[in-house]
This record gives structure tokens, C-alpha cells and sequence, in this order.
């Protein structure tokens, strides 16, 4: 933590045009939750507010020498990891990471836009649940997610078994990809469920939710949170910023990341 008592998150994470998601909502929720967000762009992107249509990496060199750079000057409280588009990229963060012994990190498997345009090379998933999941404190998959990178299990609950025997700690699987009246979040951990989560489902389509949420849990990580309670409060936090969306292009609502301030007229 610095000398102004915030603690700084470093953030591997995609820039979105649109400011919905991506580099932009980490930022906004971290410093929502009074954090400090160290950023690293892993790539640009050609976005609206309804669909992905270009991604664009960052150099992985350029990538690594920023992040050498970076952390030769301050000592991250957490890491979240959003964006990962190729395997370049999946080996420079595994090498910039691989130290951080003591260190929560929080890795959200994106895969494709809310819209369905991929956002990552099909080359890339293996690499990076062999690299990274290893390496995470929380991984935050929806169930379409768990599915690609759990291809053999047949049941949400076998995805989530699958993906611990990658070596991450927990494994938060969100329902809201789900067909149902609630939204349905499961935390696993310990080769079984630790808890079950219901919320009622909001009945519009939102860009950033699952950005919104990991870098929620990566926030409250950074302040000290044990990661079951950094789980529960980040969960009601972004249920609260879906609730009070906005809407700026003609897709998908915009999370209010500021809610709390009360200032939307």
C-alpha cells in the first residue's frame, strides 16, 4: 500500500472504444472501491456498444518492458487479468506474474464479446489455462466459458472440477449466460462447491459485467479481503452497477460503476 493508504492493482486488460469494458471499467471499478489501478493494454480492439469486430495485440515485448519498468517502481496488492488475446501475450504476463508469490490474482477467461465476436486466438486457450490458471488466486468463467475451456465435462459442476485440476485456488462460475429466472453464481474451491449465490436477473444486456466483477474481486483483494467475502461483496457491487445501467450507443447498457455517488439525474 502507498504512503496515501490506496493500494494499486495491476491490470492486464484490453482497450474498448466504447469506455464500457475492458481497460476503462477495471479503472472505474477499482477506483470505485477507493484502488489505485496500474494499467497494462494487451491489445486494441474495434468495438461498439453491441459487438467485437477487430482485436489488435499489443506487442509482447513492448508488454514486458513496460511491466519490468513498472514494477521496478511499485509493489502491486493484487493482480487482475482480463483480456489475454494470443500466446504471446499469455507468455509475457506468465513471466511478468510468475514471481508474485504472495500476491492474489484474479484472471477472467474472456473469450469472446458480449455480442459473440471473439476477442482471443483459439491458439491462445491452451497456453493460457497451462500458463495462468496455475498462477490465479480466482478465476471468473461464465458457464459458456467454463465449457470451452472444460470441453469434456458434461455438467457445469464437472467444468468447475475440471478447471481446478488446472491449479487455480477457486473458480467463481457465473450464470449470467444462463436460461433462467435468477442469476446463479457457484464459488468453488477445495474440489467442491463452497457456496451458491442468487440474484434476480436484470432483463437487459450489459457491456462489462464480467469485467465489472473480476475487477471487483481484484479491488477488494487489494484492500486485505480473504477472497470468499471479496467474492460476496464484489457480486452485490456489480449487481448494484447493472441495476443503475446507462445507456450510451444504441447496444448493450452501460454499468454504472459509480453508482453510489447518486448523481445520475
Amino acid at each position: 500500500m502507498s504512503e496515501t493508504g490506496l493500494p494499486t492493482c495491476l491490470v492486464f486488460s484490453g482497450h474498448d472504444p466504447t469506455g464500457g469494458a475492458g481497460i476503462q471499467a477495471d479503472i472505474e471499478t477499482l477506483s470505485s472501491m477507493r484502488v489505485h489501478a496500474a494499467t497494462l493494454i494487451t491489445a486494441l480492439t474495434v468495438q461498439d456498444t453491441a459487438n467485437a469486430y477487430m482485436v489488435e495485440p499489443v506487442s509482447a515485448s513492448l508488454l514486458l518492458h513496460q511491466a519490468r519498468i513498472l514494477l521496478r517502481d511499485l509493489k502491486p496488492a493484487a493482480v487482475k487479468i482480463g483480456l489475454v488475446p494470443d500466446i504471446a501475450t499469455v507468455k509475457a504476463i506468465h513471466s511478468i506474474i510468475s514471481d508474485m508469490d504472495d500476491v492474489p490474482i484474479v484472471l477472467d477467461p474472456i473469450v469472446r464479446a458480449g455480442g459473440g465476436g471473439h476477442l482471443q486466438e483459439e491458439q491462445a486457450r491452451d497456453e493460457m489455462q497451462s500458463l495462468l490458471f496455475p498462477l490465479a488466486t480466482i478465476i471468473t468463467p461464465n458457464q459458456d466459458e467454463a465449457r470451452i475451456f472444460a470441453s469434456n465435462a458434461d455438467t457445469p459442476e464437472a467444468c468447475a472440477m475440471s478447471l481446478l485440476e488446472s491449479g487455480c485456488d477457486y473458480v467463481l462460475m457465473t450464470g449470467g449466460d444462463a436460461d433462467s429466472h435468477t442469476v446463479t453464481n457457484r464459488l468453488y474451491g477445495n474440489n467442491r462447491c463452497l457456496e451458491t449465490f442468487s440474484w434476480p436477473r436484470l432483463h437487459q444486456q450489459y457491456h462489462g459485467s464480467g469485467c465489472t466483477l473480476a475487477a471487483a474481486i481484484a479491488g477488494l483483494l487489494s484492500h486485505g479481503h480473504e477472497p470468499l467475502s471479496a467474492v460476496r461483496e464484489a457480486q452485490q457491487y456489480t449487481w448494484n452497477c447493472l441495476d443503475n445501467a446507462f445507456e450510451t450507443g444504441t447496444g448493450q447498457l452501460n454499468p454504472d460503476r459509480f453508482f453510489w455517488t447518486g448523481t445520475k439525474s
